[in-house]
């Protein structure tokens, strides 16, 4: 228990890490010489540089999460602190620079997934309710870290090291130290799957026993998904001599062939990752931009600290219903929850299309926008992992956690550049882009609504 509490609390600190900035990091940019574009930039490049961090790290892994854990907080220990001298050092890239060096932290995210869908210590029917864990923690990472930087960049701190623009890197890596420090004494990895050779050869079951306990199973399991694997050998009726020693070694699990509809399924999943994080990105960082602007629809001219309670309020206002998803996610089918998730989050798209084309924008409607938008694909979010990987062989665990990791590097850092543009291109056009691609996403969810069921749990 404990390390699976490890597991969610370093989910939270990521999440708090990447959003911490979002509040400050247009002013932070522009001090330094920068631009709104290049502050989404700052915002996003960090999964760009975890993605490409991630397949090398895999190789060093050994299949546990003890090593990525540890290179995760001393990234996250040092990135903070580069990002918190750019401002003495009065480099604009350093700011950069540090977030490249944060991003090697967020490889941790995919480990934090994988870790909740691992079938060697956690079973199917509990695979959605973690999921959901993690999802409340980037619920709480993406409310409390905007609000926590701008109350900072409102206090100020009068220093040329500690101020209202560097204080938040600091104040994470401080946090991040503390944190490794715990991790190290009371993390324990998962048990290695011990080798063939080390097997305890099984005695093959007369046929009459082996019938009965497969139709046990066949009765326990609850409309199971399909999975083809190659032809096993047919059993003979009559009884069969007692196996030799050389041939009672276990033989290797049978491959699995992926269906279209998997193939279909595993598409879509991976496209509904990237949109989540896509437009949650987006939206985090257009807020400060937009809010604080001076084009015709803006009616605010928000400081950091007024744009940063705007994000923390939406993202306050749904851990509630994050917390309802935690239990409703054991009897809902991933696939409802899906359209649920998605149906909500395009109302928020919506009516933002809405109140931008009349320029009726005011404090209530953004807020109602933002608030359906982090709702609805935060609890979409939830369900990309898990309903793959009851899908798929146990086996596949670590791909299946590696595409759905990309996808969500991939929406992150293209959300977080197109919201820092989002005023330069148009509002319009910004909302508008995040229609289309719900939208094709709906039809793919459409077409394969049958091949989405899965087991719930």
């Amino acid at each position: 228990m404990a390390s699976l509490n490890i597991i969610i609390l370093a989910n939270v600190l990521l999440q708090l890490t990447f959003f911490i900035i979002v509040s400050s990091s247009n002013e932070y940019a522009q001090h330094l010489g920068g631009t709104s574009t290049f502050s989404g930039l700052v915002i996003g490049i960090p999964t760009v540089f975890s993605g490409l961090a991630l397949i090398p790290l895999m190789r060093l892994d050994q299949g546990g999460y003890k090593r990525p854990l540890h290179f995760a907080c001393a990234s996250a220990c040092v990135g903070n602190i580069l990002y918190g001298l750019a401002y003495r050092a009065n480099w604009l890239y350093l700011i950069l620079l540090g977030r490249i060096v944060t991003g090697f932290a967020f490889t941790f995210w995919m480990y934090c997934k994988r870790y909740c869908s691992d079938p060697r210590i956690v079973g199917v029917r509990r695979r959605t309710t973690l999921a959901g864990w993690l999802v409340l923690g980037q619920g709480i990472g993406f409310s409390l870290g905007p609000f926590v930087g701008g109350l900072l960049y409102k206090v100020g701190f009068n220093n040329s090291v500690f101020n209202g623009y560097t204080s938040p890197a600091w104040i994470m890596a401080v946090i991040w130290a503390v944190f490794w420090v715990i991790a190290a004494a009371l993390y324990e990895d998962v048990p290695r799957t011990p080798s063939t050779s080390q097997s305890i050869p099984l005695q093959r079951l007369p046929v009459q026993a082996s019938g009965a306990l497969a139709s046990e199973d066949k009765a326990d399991e609850d409309e199971p998904t399909r999975v083809i694997t190659s032809e096993a050998p047919r059993v003979s009726s009559s009884p069969s001599p007692s196996p030799s020693p050389s041939s009672s070694s276990i033989s290797p699990p049978p491959l699995h062939h992926m269906t279209r509809g998997q193939w279909g399924v595993a598409a879509t999943m991976c496209w509904f990752a990237m949109t989540c994080f896509f437009i949650l990105g987006a939206w985090e960082a257009n807020i400060p931009v937009f809010t604080s602007s001076h084009i015709r629809e803006n009616p605010f001219h928000f400081s950091p600290f007024a744009a940063g309670n705007l994000i923390a309020l939406g993202g306050a206002c749904t851990i509630p219903f994050l917390l309802v998803n935690l239990h409703v996610a054991r009897r809902v089918q991933d696939r409802h929850t899906l359209a649920t998730g998605v149906a909500v989050g395009f109302a928020g798209l919506v009516i933002a299309l809405a109140i931008l084309g009349e320029e009726q924008v005011n404090y209530g409607s953004l807020f109602i926008c933002w608030f359906l938008v982090a709702l609805g694909f935060n609890i979409a979010s939830t369900v990309t992992l898990s309903l793959l990987s009851k899908q798929l062989p146990g086996e596949w665990n670590g791909r299946i956690s590696l595409a759905i990791q990309y996808s969500n590097y991939s929406g992150r850092v293209t959300g977080a550049v197109w919201g820092g543009a989002g005023v330069k291109i148009g509002m319009l056009s910004y909302v508008g882009m995040q229609v289309a691609i719900v939208g094709i996403g709906s039809v793919m969810f459409m077409t394969l609504w049958k091949h989405l069921k899965a087991k719930t749990g």
